[in-house]
């Protein structure tokens, strides 16, 4: 159980009546101190901060962690609690960085344990079945909110604040834990290749596409010294026309431009020869990042780029 904080160790303040950190990883255990469940439980109290906090420093040392202890220890599974605004890259991030089919699941709360509903708890033990199934081996890292088992590579975050916000939109989820049985239904769909990365490559940056939108973010990036660009682009993937210099200027650079979707579900695609259109983009020497989302690419080519900035080997782990 590696504990990294987030809403689940969160009470209401009573002098700004606003939710903040308050319980340390032990205090949250408490509630399972009488489950057949705890005493099989090493507790790690790696850190207590909120999900905006989160860094891909910090996801770099929770993957180390958990290959320290898969190569020093003999763990049966791994808990990572975390805060859910950044759950999703924290648990690709682990997925892209963890060779090993030793289950290792990503979890939090919506709720603060102030509030009617605290789903943490739930969600706690939920996790632990599913860490301790050996029909979770091998699967990768897996997301499991709500009784509900997801794929890293596949879940989102859907809605700000619903208990079943964490959904893989376009294929549903893996299984689900019913009455303390985990339950899987499918395999994970698509599985790229785990990167052993020794750092990460910060300078990678993320920006949207819109109506009208030139080159002018892309220029700045390009002065401020990107390492990679990721565009969540329109539709199917692609870009208005005044996109096209900036694009071309990193290109010339050597700088990787990246191509993902503002639509919540679907996967990009060259379909389009207009210019802007993903045929042209492609062409130029832009990478369709099929299905995956902005925030998921743009960790994908942090980690990739401390290997290579080769397009072809970027290519390669983009498109599935």
């Amino acid at each position: 159980m590696i504990f990294t904080g987030g809403t689940i160790s969160m009470k209401i303040d009573d002098v700004s009546h606003t939710v903040k950190p308050a319980l340390s990883a032990k205090e949250i255990m408490q509630s399972l101190l009488n489950s057949e469940l705890y005493h099989e439980l090493e507790v790690i109290d790696f850190s207590e901060i909120p999900s905006p906090s989160m860094t891909p420093e910090i996801m770099l040392e929770i993957s180390y962690l958990i290959k320290r202890l898969i190569e020093n220890e003999d763990p049966i599974g791994f808990v990572v609690v975390h805060g859910t605004d950044t759950l999703e890259e924290t648990a690709f991030f682990l997925d892209t960085t963890i060779n090993s089919d030793i289950p290792v699941v990503v979890t939090g709360s919506m709720k603060s344990s102030s509030e009617l509903g605290f789903d943490g708890i739930n969600n706690l033990v939920s996790s632990i079945l599913v860490a301790k199934s050996t029909k979770s081996r091998g699967r990768g890292v897996l997301v499991v909110m709500n009784d509900q088992i997801n794929a890293a590579s596949e879940v989102t975050k859907s809605n700000t604040l619903s208990l079943d916000t964490f959904k893989s939109l376009d294929y549903g989820p893996l299984g689900i834990v019913d009455n303390k049985e985990v339950l899987f239904h499918r395999d994970v769909t698509l599985r790229r290749p785990v990167i052993d990365s020794s750092g990460i490559v910060s300078n990678v940056f993320l920006i949207k596409a819109y109506a009208g939108a030139d080159s002018l973010l892309i220029d700045y990036l390009i002065k401020e010294n990107a390492k990679g660009i990721v565009i969540e682009a329109l539709g199917r993937g692609n870009l208005p026309p005044k996109m096209i210099t900036g694009i071309e200027t990193a290109l010339s650079l050597n700088i990787p431009v990246v191509i993902t979707s503002r639509c919540p579900s679907g996967r990009v695609l060259d379909s389009y020869g207009y210019v802007g259109g993903g045929k042209y983009l492609t062409d130029m020497g832009c990478i369709m990042a099929s299905s995956l989302n902005g925030q998921k690419a743009r960790i994908l080519l942090s980690i990739a780029l401390t290997k290579s900035n080769n397009p072809d080997f970027l290519r390669g782990l983009f498109t599935f």
